[in-house]
């Protein structure tokens, strides 16, 4: 365990923070890109560890989060076809629809199965050719390759009954569309280590000088989060902007090369909708055109499909970072992990469903050497 329980250690985590506050002078802004740094954020009480001048924002860094309400209703409807077979990972089968979630159609009988790898579904494929398996391909750069792999093996071995329902998002443009926004009030980010391990982070060097905003590489374990916030923190108080990266026990600037190779070979880049965002333009993966028999969304004819926001649900505001979930007023109310209006409290790395798990932790206690959190 030392490689984990070294970057959960209270006593280094207390001295960064010290640090933080030590050189502090003005009042900055930071977002953490990254849903599953959010959980640590608010799980080990990060912010109350800060000087008052540090504040935290939550951006869209939950592929789940951000998957569109129109393309669940597309997996709906996919996954309710006789002849069907719908795969996709636990975490997208209780994130609502317009009026229905995976979950429920499955309890009417449609045939939907969680599986843990995409080449699960292309080996349902070839032992089940009279049913034709669906893959829900989400997420962000990081579980690209793993479904850019299926499609390789699945065109390898000539299946023909299989295909992904594609909705895959990239980070760099949705900062982009943060910082070009007229109400952004983002100063510095926390980049998504797991992403930049498969894309490296040459790409975010010309964002980080168009916008003049640090952007620092950071893990995802307290000690990293604290390390990732110093460094971005000593660049704003400096006036520099420069990427940089904490995460070097496992990110490299170019990434992962064979990986970064096989999307290229897969995928082409499109513009993408983006959950409570909008469409942001050249912000997602769609299959190349010689990749067009694996491509659901064209087998089964269901780009037409549009839906509406439910209108309590500030989800989209919530991934911008330009509010806390606390600030919906159906939160913990009529929208709990039990009975969710919208995505962010549905997934594992949703911004709502951190504070609803860890919102005991009070902001308000800040510069307390808390160290409770650190042993759990």
């Amino acid at each position: 365990m030392k490689y984990l329980d070294e970057f959960r250690d209270a006593a280094a985590a207390q001295k960064l923070a010290k640090e933080i506050r030590r050189i502090v002078t003005k009042p900055w802004t930071i977002m953490e890109i990254c849903g599953g740094q959010t959980h640590t954020i608010l799980k080990y009480g990060i912010e109350t560890m800060l000087p008052p001048a540090i504040t935290l924002v939550h951006g869209p860094g939950c592929p789940v989060c951000v998957t569109p309400l129109e393309m669940i209703d597309k997996a709906l409807a996919i996954a309710a076809r006789p002849d069907v077979i719908f795969t996709s990972f636990g975490d997208m089968l209780r994130v609502p629809g317009s009026r229905d979630d995976l979950l429920s159609i499955k309890a009417r009988g449609a045939d939907v199965r969680m599986v843990y790898s995409p080449l699960d579904a292309v080996h349902l494929a070839s032992t089940h050719p009279d049913k034709h398996i669906v893959f829900f391909a989400v997420g962000f750069e990081t579980t690209a390759p793993a479904n850019a792999m299926a499609v390789s093996e699945a065109s390898h071995r000539k299946l023909k009954n299989f295909s992904i329902l594609c909705s895959h998002v990239l980070v760099p443009p949705a900062i982009n569309a943060l910082l070009s926004a007229p109400e952004n009030h983002i100063q510095a980010f926390l980049a998504a280590g797991h992403v930049c391990t498969v894309t490296g982070y040459e790409d975010y060097f010309p964002l980080s000088k168009k916008f003049h905003a640090p952007m620092v590489v950071t893990g995802f374990e307290p000690v990293d989060i604290l390390q990732g916030i110093l460094m971005a923190v000593k660049q704003l108080e400096a006036g520099r902007c420069e990427v940089e990266n904490q995460y070097r026990r496992v990110v490299s600037p170019k990434g992962n090369i064979p990986a970064r190779q096989l999307l290229a070979t897969i995928f082409e880049v499109t513009d993408r909708a983006w959950r409570g965002i909008g469409v942001i333009p050249d912000s997602g993966y769609r299959l190349k055109d010689a990749f067009s028999a694996f491509d659901a969304e064209k087998i089964y004819d269901v780009g037409h499909i549009a839906t509406n926001e439910p209108g309590v649900c500030i989800a989209g505001k919530v991934l911008q970072g330009l509010c806390k979930p606390t600030a919906c007023p159906a939160f913990g109310s009529d929208c709990t992990p039990e009975h969710p209006l919208g995505a962010p409290m549905v997934s594992s790395e949703g911004a709502c469903a951190a504070y609803f798990h860890y919102g005991k932790i009070e902001i308000s206690h800040r510069n307390t050497e808390n160290t409770e959190a650190f042993k759990h």
